[in-house]
């Protein structure tokens, strides 16, 4: 069994994986847009938008859309984690996505966690960056 998030946008997904490519070295392997489906009377506003989209950052998945504007939700009650072995790495990752973003609890040492933050990046999704101190 595979668990893969799939992030949905408010007309920025492109935008957005093409930020976590370079932030996260991911590769996009998808980008569909609605002027490609078979959806019939898509609105014009719509039709550059990703109707599907993939990106490979690590060994995980990650999929995503454009919503159409009347169906859009901000993310609330979920974050996208990223655990990672390295401090130094964490900082790295921290400071690359959240350009432009907002800091909940910035990058720090904590009990549990080399460094850990919590952060909703410039395109509305929330993180958390994990480096634990004790493997589980």
């Amino acid at each position: 069994m595979q668990l893969n998030a799939y992030l949905m946008f408010n007309g920025n997904c492109e935008a957005a994986f093409r930020f976590y490519e370079k932030s996260l070295g991911g590769k996009v392997l998808v980008m569909s847009t609605y002027e490609g489906s078979p959806m019939p009377n898509t609105p014009p506003d719509l039709l550059k938008k990703i109707i599907h989209g993939r990106i490979q950052i690590g060994d995980s998945i990650v999929m995503a859309s454009d919503a159409p504007p009347e169906r859009y939700q901000a993310p609330q009650g979920v974050q996208v984690s990223i655990s990672v072995t390295d401090p130094g790495e964490a900082e790295k990752l921290f400071h690359a996505l959240t350009e432009g973003g907002q800091v909940t609890m910035p990058i720090a040492e904590t009990f549990w966690a080399l460094r850990f933050a919590m952060f909703t990046d410039r395109f509305g999704i929330p993180w958390m960056i994990n480096c634990p101190k004790f493997e589980s």
